[in-house]
């Protein structure tokens, strides 16, 4: 089998992603898009048992992976899904003082991770996870083509 290619560019994926990340939340820096980016996934991760965890993870492209399952307690019980507001406001409460997170940070990282994984196992991943999960990585758009897979 050869190599997926998310480990091979994985390099040029996560600029990708940083720089869309940016277009999309209307950041400045990669700093401010990471942080973001981690503090989204971080929410996430909360609400889901270890084994949803690595389900989900394993559909995400290398860097974003790696950041998802990063420092994560895999003990701690999950917490129930909130509204969206709550679940943001929770968001910008990672790193506080360094966390420049804008309010559409969880529709902006589902809009574009979706554009660097495959739609088909993502589906099929949040398929098994509860209903608020899958509202969770909902991704307003105009047209479906702004959600084709991006690199392949």
């Amino acid at each position: 089998m050869p190599m997926p290619w998310t480990y091979r560019h994985s390099s040029k994926e996560w600029r990708a992603i940083l720089d869309d990340l940016k277009d999309r939340m209307d950041l400045v820096s990669d700093n401010s898009a990471y942080t973001a980016l981690d503090a989204v996934l971080q929410v996430f991760r909360r609400r889901l048992t270890a084994q949803e965890g690595i389900d989900f993870a394993s559909v995400l492209p290398s860097v974003p992976r790696a950041i998802f399952v990063a420092g994560w307690k895999v003990d701690n019980p999950p917490l129930p899904f909130a509204d969206r507001e709550a679940l943001t406001l929770e968001a910008k409460q990672v790193r506080p003082h360094h966390n420049l997170t804008p309010s559409n940070a969880i529709e902006a990282t589902a809009w574009t991770l979706r554009r660097y994984m495959n739609a088909a196992d993502l589906e099929r991943v949040l398929a098994r996870l509860p209903q608020e999960a899958r509202e969770f990585w909902h991704a307003h758009v105009s047209s479906p083509d702004e959600l084709k897979q991006r690199i392949f």
